[in-house]
């Protein structure tokens, strides 16, 4: 009886592993879908787009008239706006007469980050610590061939001062020829725009072809449009035309004259451009 007994009991501990393993067999495929981790849906991926600044200036002084609103004086000013940067170049002869205009064309004064200053003569400067009354949280960029005396002026109402003597970028798409000329050291200003390039002269006595060519020379970009005092109100004819000739030859396309142009100049370059001719003066504007 022993043997049939401890026979059964074999096969019964057989059975049981049978019936185990197979068990086993049939929890693994559940326990690894619990197991897999839960897909997350995909994040949506942003598309970087290039960034392009609009271009505004904005004549704020000026002896020529644009805008019966605003006042009249000898000088020249000139708002540019880049991006999230404000930069007033020249400050005309007083800053009464700057900041009524500013005012009357709701540019605040305090959101100014950057003044540049073209060269030392008074209808370009006189308004400058007026200015800095009101918003002295600005850099200066003037030609180092300044008097140290009027950098220390600056320094005194707490802006910083830059020395401009080589061409050299301002902000990001503005930059500075330079110091240009021998007897009245003066920059221009260049904008790098989608149209080209806008070159700014507050006189442009070391010759306003000059600062074209300097400003083409630098960035080796075609110019759009040329703006601001020539300094040609004495200028003949003959001295007129071939200007007039030179900036064709370096492929301005638009031209607009004020402050210390002179009438004439601006008669010859109007007959000459035509459409590209932009008549300008204290709060005309121009969008690029």
């Amino acid at each position: 009886m022993k043997r049939p007994v401890l026979f059964l009991g074999v096969i019964l501990v057989v059975g049981v592993s049978y019936l185990l393993m197979q068990t086993r067999n049939l929890e693994t495929p559940q326990e690894k879908v619990l197991e897999k981790p839960e897909e997350k849906p995909l994040e949506e991926i942003p598309v970087r787009k290039e960034e392009i600044s609009e271009v505004r200036l904005t004549i704020v002084y000026d002896n020529n008239p644009s805008d019966d609103r605003l006042g009249t004086d000898w000088g020249f000013g000139c708002i540019v706006e880049v991006g999230d940067r404000n930069i007033l170049f020249d400050t005309g002869a007083d800053a009464e007469t700057l900041l009524a205009n500013m005012q009357t064309l709701s540019i605040d004064p305090q959101k100014i980050n950057i003044i540049v200053l073209s060269h030392i003569h008074g209808d370009h400067v006189g308004g400058l610590f007026g200015v800095l009354e009101r918003n002295s949280e600005v850099k200066v960029f003037l030609p180092s061939s300044f008097s140290q005396s009027f950098k220390d002026r600056v320094k005194s109402f707490g802006a910083t001062v830059v020395e401009v003597s080589d061409p050299s970028p301002i902000t990001k798409r503005v930059l500075t020829t330079g110091e240009m000329g021998t007897l009245i050291r003066e920059q221009a200003l260049i904008v790098e725009t989608e149209k080209g390039l806008v070159v700014i002269t507050g006189c442009a006595h070391p010759g306003v072809v000059n600062m074209v060519k300097k400003a083409k020379k630098i960035t080796e970009q075609e110019v759009y449009l040329v703006m601001g005092g020539f300094h040609l109100s004495g200028a003949s004819d003959s001295q007129l035309r071939d200007i007039v000739k030179d900036f064709r030859a370096l492929g301005v396309q638009k031209v607009a004259p004020c402050h210390c142009s002179g009438d004439r100049c601006r008669e010859l370059f109007k007959k000459e451009y035509g459409s590209g001719y932009i008549e300008a003066g204290v709060g005309k504007i121009f969008d690029l």
